[in-house]
């Protein structure tokens, strides 16, 4: 993406739905004795998280599996736009843009793998971590220098707040 595309497109973001695994997350699954999944979330994406919605940014989970970490991190967020369990994570996002009032060119989206691809081909502004896959990195408006799980959601969403003039947070 040249430069000056970026800024444009960043500032025009009403919406910034982001997948779990492999993003918020080091993409690894992790059991516990008994059965039980784990899940390591970096601080600073949630700070960032946190930063996206005081600017004004509704913040959306759209994510394939479902985990009971996922919806506590999320309330520990404040983000109350949490999709699980979606099987077709297109027609999540379209039902949350219809419902929010969002265009799509209003809507961002970080994903890492090929089930994010139909959202990243369609949203206004496509973002990837630095580990995702190459087919995501070639529709991706936006790649970051950081991987899924240690502060890729950070990096995009201090992008996106810097082309606003939003960051550092006040």
């Amino acid at each position: 993406m040249r430069a000056s595309t970026f800024p444009a497109r960043a500032r025009a973001i009403r919406l910034l739905a982001l997948d779990v695994d492999g993003v918020l997350t080091d993409g690894r699954l992790v059991y516990g004795p008994t059965g039980e999944e784990l899940k390591v979330f970096q601080v600073q994406d949630g700070l960032a998280i946190q930063a996206a919605q005081h600017a004004g940014l509704l913040v959306a989970v759209i994510s394939s599996r479902a985990s009971p970490a996922v919806s506590r991190r999320m309330a520990d967020l404040g983000v109350v736009e949490v999709h699980q369990g979606a099987r077709d994570k297109a027609a999540v996002l379209d039902g949350l843009l219809r419902r929010r009032g969002v265009a799509l060119r209003e809507s961002a989206y970080m994903g890492d793998d090929l089930p994010d691809l139909p959202l990243l081909s369609r949203v206004g502004l496509a973002l990837a971590p630095s580990n995702a896959a190459a087919e995501v990195k070639r529709v991706a408006h936006w790649v970051g220098r950081r991987s899924g799980g240690t502060g890729a959601v950070r990096e995009a969403v201090e992008a996106i707040l810097k082309a606003r003039r939003a960051w550092p947070p006040a």
